[in-house]
C-alpha cells in the first residue's frame, strides 16, 4: 500500500467529523508497505541500487538507467529502460499531510485534455493510477531543422505519496497498455527508495538527484561526446 493513502482518507474523514488527526510519526508507523519505500524504511533485500541522491534505483539485470544532465551536469531527470519501454521518475517535496497526489492527477488529466490527449483515472498496484495518451515528440526526420511534431502515446502515470516526499513515475512504450511487459517496470518502481533528508523545502520542489563519481565520469564523456544523456553503467556495489 502506497505511503499515507488509506491514512489520507482516514485523516479527511477525522476533519469533517471535527476530530483533528493523529501526529504524523504515528501515521508512518501504522502505515504499512511493499514499496517504493522511505529511506527509513527500507528493506535489507540485498538488492543493488544505484545512489542518485533522493533517489536509490534499483539495479535490475536487463534493465538500463538513463539520466538527463544540464550542462553543468547537474541531474534533473531519471528512467529505467527495459525493452522498448521507460519508466521515467520524478520526486518532490511534498506536505506532511500527504496528498499531494491527488491534486497532481488532477492536473495532469487537465493538462492532458487540453492538449488533445486523454488520462482517466483507474486503480493500479499502487493505487490510483491515470492511464490513456499523452503527446510527445515523435520520430525526427533526417537533416530536420526543427523539433519533430508530438504524436499521441499511450501513457500510465503512477504516484506515490510518502513521508514529505511524492515520487510520480510515467510509463511509456509497451508498457503503458501491456500489463505483461509493465510488470518489470512496475517491480522496479516498487524497489525505489526515496531519501528525503531533513532540509526544509517549498511544496513541489523537485529534491536533489546527485550522480556516483563513476556515473559522473562517464556523463561527462557522453557530454564531451555531443550526446547530453544517455544510458549510464551502475557501479559494481550499491546502495541497500
Amino acid at each position: 500500500m502506497p505511503f499515507g493513502r488509506r491514512r489520507n482518507r482516514i485523516d479527511r474523514s477525522l476533519r469533517e467529523r471535527g476530530v483533528p488527526p493523529e501526529p504524523q510519526v504515528r501515521q508512518r508507523e501504522e502505515t504499512e508497505t511493499t514499496g517504493p519505500w522511505d529511506a527509513a524504511d527500507a528493506p535489507e533485500d540485498g538488492l543493488a541500487r544505484i545512489d542518485l541522491g533522493a533517489l536509490r534505483l534499483p539495479a535490475l539485470s536487463g534493465m538500463e538507467l538513463r539520466v538527463d544532465v544540464n550542462p553543468q551536469q547537474q541531474v534533473v531527470g531519471a528512467s529505467l529502460r527495459s525493452g522498448e519501454s521507460l519508466l521515467q521518475l520524478s520526486v518532490f517535496a511534498a506536505p506532511r499531510a500527504g496528498g499531494l497526489w491527488d491534486d497532481v492527477r488532477a492536473e495532469l488529466a487537465k493538462s492532458a485534455s487540453g492538449q488533445g490527449a486523454s488520462l482517466t483515472e483507474v486503480e493500479g498496484p499502487f493505487g490510483t493510477e491515470l492511464a490513456g495518451t499523452v503527446l510527445l515528440p515523435g520520430p525526427a526526420e533526417p537533416g530536420a531543422t526543427t523539433p519533430p511534431r508530438p504524436v499521441r502515446r499511450p501513457a500510465r502515470f503512477l504516484g506515490v505519496d510518502g513521508p514529505r516526499w511524492f515520487l510520480r513515475g510515467m510509463l511509456t512504450g509497451p508498457a503503458a497498455a501491456d500489463p505483461a511487459q509493465a510488470a518489470a517496470l512496475e517491480e522496479a518502481f516498487r524497489a525505489v527508495v526515496v531519501v528525503r533528508g531533513t532540509a526544509a523545502m517549498p511544496v513541489r520542489d523537485q529534491l536533489p538527484l546527485t550522480l556516483p563519481p563513476q556515473a559522473a565520469a562517464q556523463v561527462a564523456r557522453q557530454q564531451a561526446a555531443g550526446r547530453p544523456g544517455g544510458p549510464v553503467t551502475p557501479p559494481s556495489g550499491g546502495a541497500g
